[in-house]
């Protein structure tokens, strides 16, 4: 199957200038394929999308109530924060529970994608610390989870760590792929991350919104994740921000998380389409890097549209919700730096 499918487009007059491609898999907790498009067998890495799934195992040992975690506290274990202040503060409070410093944290540093902070930054010559990374609630997390079990954490990252084969096992679990079958690579932040059919991915978010068919434990630890999530969607990226946004809008009924490189995925609780929970993954070929405006904030330009449209033809938005998200698609105005409107973006797929 040819996975160059068109995914949005750019026009600039009446002439398409840009195109971008992709691929598309809607999967039930039950693992039926409910829609695709281009090819949903396509292997991706999940980036930052698998954050949810790197925290499970932590949460179904007991590390919540261990560390007597807030709900804010598992969101931005979740996360991909965009170090606003309230994103500094939780990640320090959670190390502060669990007895590591900051120094502790291998995923070293990056410029904060907060606007405010970023400005602050800037002028004030502030270098930034591993803290400020966006993965930072994922790493205090792991860290927590080796410490709650007496396990080295000088090493925490190594594939052959006890937490990391934890996180292995779990993943393939949900996603129904065998360990020897995922593909594995070193993420930004330099943690494992893992790479599998976008079917299967799809099918691991459908289970963590609708875990009926799994073990009391387990099934506990995801309601547990997807609650703070939908609780507390700011920890998850920040106001603002489309993750965050949609997940106020869908009013509980929807899950999401962002990845690098272009990749999203959804998940729907039951009801919103059918009685299953319903997972979406969808990988932007060219990696759908973002763009900084005039404020500062750093602006996909594929995955909000893609996402909006998906939701649109699966029904799983009314149009009042798509209003309250028209900012971020799934058709767009084109303005100049003057404000002239030069062109549109629009997705250019059908789901099958």
């Amino acid at each position: 199957m040819n996975v160059l499918q068109p995914i949005l487009e750019l026009t600039r007059g009446h002439v398409v200038e840009s195109t971008h491609f992709g691929s598309i898999a809607i999967v039930d907790s039950n693992g039926k394929l409910l829609h695709s498009y281009g090819d949903p067998y396509g292997v991706a890495f999940l980036r930052s999308s698998a954050k949810p799934f790197q925290a499970l195992p932590f949460v179904e040992r007991g590390g919540v109530e261990h560390f007597n975690f807030t709900q804010s506290e598992l969101s931005l274990a979740c996360s991909s924060h965009e170090t606003a202040q309230i994103h500094l503060d939780t990640v320090k409070a959670m190390q502060e529970k669990v007895g590591i410093q900051e120094s502790d944290l291998q995923c070293g540093a990056h410029l904060p994608g907060d606007a405010s902070k970023l400005r602050m930054v800037i002028q004030q010559n502030i270098t930034p610390t591993p803290n400020f990374n966006n993965c930072s609630g994922k790493h205090t997390a792991m860290l927590a989870h080796a410490k709650m079990r007496g396990l080295p954490l000088d090493n925490y990252l190594d594939l052959s760590h006890p937490v990391q084969k934890d996180i292995l096992a779990t993943f393939s679990e949900m996603c129904g792929v065998e360990k020897d079958k995922v593909e594995l690579g070193v993420d930004g932040c330099s943690a494992p991350n893992f790479a599998v059919p976008l079917l299967n991915a799809a099918l691991g978010m459908a289970r963590l919104c609708d875990p009926r068919g799994l073990s009391e434990s387990r099934a506990a630890a995801c309601r547990k994740i997807t609650s703070a999530m939908i609780a507390h969607p700011e920890m998850i990226s920040n106001d603002g921000e489309f993750d965050c946004e949609l997940m106020k809008v869908g009013a509980g009924k929807i899950v999401t998380k962002r990845g690098a490189e272009g990749f999203q995925i959804i998940g729907l609780m039951p009801g919103v389409c059918g009685e299953n929970g319903v997972g979406i993954a969808f990988k932007v070929t060219d990696g759908d890097a973002a763009r900084m405006n005039d404020e500062l904030e750093s602006v996909p330009r594929v995955r909000p549209a893609v996402t909006l449209e998906i939701l649109r033809q699966l029904k799983a938005l009314n149009e009042t919700q798509l209003q309250s998200l028209a900012a971020f698609g799934p058709t767009k105005q084109l303005k100049n730096h003057s404000g002239y409107v030069t062109g549109k973006s629009q997705p250019v797929f059908k789901l099958v």
